[in-house]
């Protein structure tokens, strides 16, 4: 269920600003996305110019596109730390995330919440007062139907992602199904997050509470930097 809407210049703007806060010797987190796409590919770029770096990719997605920009990966088993973690979100709500668009959250959140810093990479798009996007919940194919009477009994309304050009569902990198769960507005997103992830058969759901360090937003013009206090 990837979200659409925001220019390419923004999400550039957004990702090379991320790109540009790290430091030689930095292990980075590198996010899936067509956001985090611009980060990635900047920091092919520095690493080019001879920054020493390492990137640890969240997806398969993202380690090919690390590995097209001639960035040195690891996987999170082969590094003692996380520095920083650059990724994107389908919808933010002051420092509150849905992330899920493209079936990687489950990893994502693995190295997103291991990093010392994580910053958020968004357009003006994904900004909303109160989280109401649809969260994404990685489910074991032989739980499915059961997460998703439970999603029910808690008020939301599970459907199943179907893969584009391709009969069937989608199956994420661990092999797993995505349910994308509406909820409407949620306005309690730690109780709903506790709750997800206490159903029998959940992975891992797209709610990221208290997680981002900064939210770095691409306009037409530059970027908006907003930083946890």
């Amino acid at each position: 269920m990837k979200t659409t809407g925001g220019s390419d210049e923004a999400k550039r703007r957004a990702g090379e600003s991320a790109a540009a806060l790290v430091e030689p010797g930095t292990t980075v987190g590198l996010g899936t996305g067509s956001t985090a796409a611009h980060a990635i590919r900047r920091l092919g770029e520095r690493v080019a110019e001879g920054l020493d770096v390492v990137g640890v990719p969240t997806s398969f997605d993202s380690r090919q596109r690390a590995r097209e920009a001639g960035i040195p990966l690891r996987t999170l088993d082969d590094v003692d730390r996380i520095d920083l973690a650059i990724d994107g979100a389908d919808q933010v709500a002051d420092f509150e995330l849905v992330k899920g668009g493209g079936a990687a959250h489950a990893r994502e959140k693995l190295v997103d919440t291991a990093a010392e810093r994580f910053v958020v990479v968004v357009d003006p798009s994904k900004r909303a007062d109160v989280l109401s996007h649809p969260v994404p919940v990685e489910v074991l194919p032989v739980a499915h139907g059961l997460v998703a009477d439970a999603v029910r009994d808690e008020g939301g309304e599970p459907s199943l992602r179907r893969a584009e050009r391709k009969d069937g569902p989608v199956v994420t990198d661990n092999g797993n199904l995505v349910l994308d769960c509406d909820f409407g507005d949620i306005t309690a997103p730690a109780t709903l997050a506790r709750t997800l992830s206490g159903l029998p058969g959940v992975v891992e759901h797209g709610l990221f509470v208290g997680t981002a360090d900064e939210i770095h937003v691409g306009t037409e013009s530059g970027v908006r930097v907003h930083e946890r206090e």
